[in-house]
């Protein structure tokens, strides 16, 4: 009895590389025919690139490259839609007609090497599979500082994520679909996929340097990622600021029967410094705190007004669907062209 080999697409975020697109479509296709050498995948498998708003030639090399190569195809967003919108609009257009799907940042910085064992992974049954590094040898120390920080961090909030995984990962047709029904705005996919449950594993490897152009995610973007990351999936934050204003207000009542025995036994002296520093610290920390539940309620904002995720502006599988449509129709009766 024979088995029928799995639809593989492999979806590529992209904004600005147009320094490493070449060598990544190269070492994709490489990959996907080894896999289907090797009896993994089937022909009809996919590297699907998604622009997202680039402002140099990513969009153009893209749209070549799918006339030139049998398994490029595009997604071309209408702006900038940041990582995570680019990404889960590559993994919808991508969960209709595949069976499963690996994303990967188009830096090749992961090993691509290792989506062969993910394939091997799906052919045991496992429905995700995560890239994890091995080592930050590549990182500054003060990358690995914070990366490490930020795990442990999420960690006593009480989010559930792979320690050093990114967004390298393959999910299976069934965790795409289950994924499709988490529609909040606020994404933070690395923190979603583990609550999908079904049969994971971990895939160790090696990241490499960047082959070529510069880093998307400067400390700004990092820092904001990381904001997004916590509120969007611990209330941990507010809590703190409930008991931060409880130790406050027993503070301040410790500060009253102080004063009070002060002024019972004539002990009171003028404390200029001490009423400035305590005006500031409690202004401080009451600023935070209204800037903590600010955030909370502009994400509460952004969602009560269900905008879409992003906004797909070029499809070249619909264009190539459209072209085969329509060569179709003339071949039927030629006399219409």
């Amino acid at each position: 009895m024979s088995v029928e080999l799995p639809v593989l697409t492999i979806v590529v975020p992209c904004y600005n590389e147009e320094q490493v697109l070449h060598e990544t479509i190269k070492e994709l296709t490489r990959i996907m025919n080894e896999l289907i050498a090797s009896g993994k995948i089937t022909i009809g498998s996919h590297l699907l690139f998604v622009d997202d708003g680039s402002k140099d030639r990513t969009w153009n090399i893209i749209e070549e490259q799918s006339m030139l190569s049998p398994f490029v195809e595009g997604l071309k967003l209408s702006r900038n839609f940041g990582h995570q919108g680019a990404l889960i609009a590559g993994l919808e257009a991508s969960r209709a007609y595949s069976d499963c799907v690996v994303s990967i940042d188009a830096d090749l910085q992961d090993d691509v090497d290792a989506i062969i064992e993910f394939m091997d992974k799906y052919h045991e049954g496992y429905d995700v599979v995560y890239g994890v590094r091995d080592k930050r040898d590549t990182d500054t120390a003060f990358k690995r500082t914070t990366a490490l920080t930020f795990y442990r961090l999420m960690g006593k909030l009480g989010v559930n994520l792979v320690p050093n995984h990114a967004d390298f990962r393959l999910l299976s047709k069934r965790a795409l679909n289950e994924l499709a029904k988490y529609q909040e705005e606020n994404l933070f996919i690395r923190g979603i996929i583990p609550l999908l449950g079904f049969k994971q594993t971990n895939v160790y490897y090696n990241r490499k340097e960047r082959f070529a152009g510069e880093s998307k995610y400067p400390l700004k973007k990092m820092l904001s990622f990381a904001l997004d990351g916590i509120t969007s999936f611990s209330v941990v934050p507010i809590k703190l600021v409930t008991v931060i204003g409880s130790l406050m207000v027993a503070l301040g009542v410790g500060i009253t029967i102080y004063s009070l025995f002060a002024w019972l036994f004539n002990h009171t002296i003028s404390g200029w410094t001490s009423l400035i520093v305590s005006i500031w610290f409690v202004g401080g920390m009451q600023l935070i705190a209204i800037g903590v539940i600010g955030e909370y309620l502009g994400k509460i904002f952004k969602e009560t007004k269900h905008r879409p995720r992003y906004t797909i502006a070029v499809n070249t599988q619909d264009q190539l669907q459209a072209n085969t449509n329509a060569q179709n129709y003339l071949e039927a009766d030629p006399t219409r062209s």
